[in-house]
């Protein structure tokens, strides 16, 4: 192997969702870039044309980036090896496939969509796994010119040899597959576009990527890839294969039953460090057994010895834990609300913002809780007057409202001390049950069973807004 820097990549295909995969991916792929002092690229694979959406690339890569890493290279920046976008590498792909066919390791195939299905049952009605059958592996190279120059349709295979293919996996060790495994895969379709085989070698060989660190779905393909670099005569790269995220049922995280999308994450209010951290500990552990860790010590830290085989399990009630602590511990007041700023709603009283975090700061699992939380603090709201009489008469009810009216229309100097005082001394003279009344307070001054503590509550409110809701209250009884 004759690399000088460790360049790593991920070559997501825009196809409409930035996945958290793809992240998942580019973590572990940017981490041991920068922990050698590497460059981490991101390609567009986009010779999928049935599957290609508009717009799809620029949107992975700015999900990847809201989540803090930031390609050396890529379709927009550009870099030494560019194009980053394969449908504008089509004849580079076309050269490298017709050297194959020259040097008789790749071949024209001719036979049809209903040859294809045909023999596919066939071996299936046999109980044979469906394999393409060779059937023009052997075809005159004279013949096979002749029918392409005629326009026929027809795709490119590779020559697979017999043997075997072993390599050293980052993380599994030691791994062999039998090429009786594998199919004469096609490496040009009939539109002219590559498959992904052969565009990824390709361009992993022509943009120096010495580490192909990919999820374990890729094992399969990899006999084929390491075929294809030495029909070449490529250096190979090194080969990393990491293990598939999973649900707790273990069935495999997929956008059909679970949400993948990271756009979706940031609009419900989970914060890039908070689910960067949580992708980092699945699949490895850090080896002081942390939970918080930060970006730049993941990199500092991470090894390839420390990464499970088995899929690990997207928790979302990890995740939850996980963003509500660096809600909590991680960001002061001020870098908070920062963050909270896209789901503060337009009419939120600027005012009462720094007053009320710390209220609700504890309760937050993720910023998009916010208007949900302290919607209360501002809005009109509704009383249940079954629940403010639970544990009541309307006749005891009545009386704690209009004392308590009182009682807070006397305080001159609205302060958090002052409404302590004047509501637990009420509460005290009339020996009313605590449990009780505070509830009934609660609710008539909210509208809710659960809200930040009473008496702070109460202040944030104001005087005004405050006696109004308790006097609303009043007249139901």
């Amino acid at each position: 192997m004759s690399f000088d820097t460790v360049r790593t990549r991920v070559a997501p295909s825009p196809t409409g969702i930035a996945h958290v995969g793809t992240l998942y991916i580019s973590l572990f792929n940017y981490a041991f870039a920068k922990q050698n002092g590497g460059q981490f690229i991101v390609r567009s694979e986009d010779t999928d044309r049935s599957r290609f959406v508009e717009g799809a690339e620029q949107l992975v890569l700015d999900a990847i980036k809201w989540a803090g890493i930031e390609p050396d290279e890529d379709v927009t920046k550009g870099g030494p090896y560019g194009s980053y976008r394969q449908s504008e590498r089509l004849e580079i792909y076309q050269k490298y496939a017709q050297q194959l066919i020259d040097n008789g390791q790749a071949y024209y195939c001719f036979a049809t969509p209903d040859e294809l299905r045909e023999m596919r049952e066939k071996q299936q009605a046999a109980g044979l796994p469906p394999k393409y059958d060779g059937r023009y592996r052997d075809y005159p190279l004279d013949q096979a010119f002749k029918r392409v120059k005629a326009g026929e349709p027809y795709v490119v295979r590779m020559r697979v040899p017999d043997g075997e293919t072993a390599w050293n996996d980052l993380i599994r060790g030691e791994v062999k597959i039998n090429h009786q495994q594998i199919d004469d895969q096609v490496i040009i379709k009939s539109d002219g576009y590559p498959t992904y085989h052969l565009a990824v070698v390709v361009d992993d060989h022509l943009m120096k990527i010495s580490h192909v660190i990919r999820g374990e779905e890729w094992i399969s393909s990899t006999p084929k890839h390491i075929l294809l670099y030495k029909m070449f005569g490529w250096d190979l790269p090194e080969f990393a294969h990491m293990p598939l995220l999973r649900n707790p049922d273990k069935s495999k995280l997929s956008k059909r039953k679970n949400d993948v999308s990271i756009v979706s994450y940031q609009k419900k209010g989970y914060l890039p460090e908070a689910l960067l951290n949580f992708l980092m500990l699945l699949g490895w552990s850090h080896p002081d057994n942390k939970e918080i860790i930060s970006l730049a010590e993941f990199i500092e830290v991470f090894s390839f010895e420390r990464m499970q085989k088995t899929g690990p399990v997207f928790d979302i009630e990890k995740l939850n834990w996980m963003n509500g602590k660096y809600i909590r511990e991680e960001f002061s007041n001020e870098e908070l609300i920062n963050r909270l700023r896209p789901f503060i709603p337009a009419d939120f009283p600027e005012d009462k913002i720094t007053k009320i975090l710390p209220l609700v700061k504890e309760r937050l699992v993720t910023l998009a809780d916010w208007p949900e939380l302290t919607n209360f603090f501002y809005l009109s709201v509704e009383v249940d007057q079954t629940m403010l009489l639970k544990k009541a008469t309307p006749e005891l009810v009545a009386q704690q409202l209009n004392l308590t009216i009182e009682a807070l229309k006397s305080i001159e100097n609205w302060s958090l001390t002052e409404i302590e005082t004047a509501i637990r001394n009420l509460q005290s003279k009339y020996d009313w049950p605590k449990s009780q009344y505070f509830m009934m307070l609660r609710l008539a001054v909210t509208g809710l069973k659960a809200t930040p503590p009473l008496f702070e509550t109460i202040e944030v409110l104001g005087q005004n807004l405050t006696l109004l809701r308790l006097s609303n209250s009043a007249k139901i009884f």
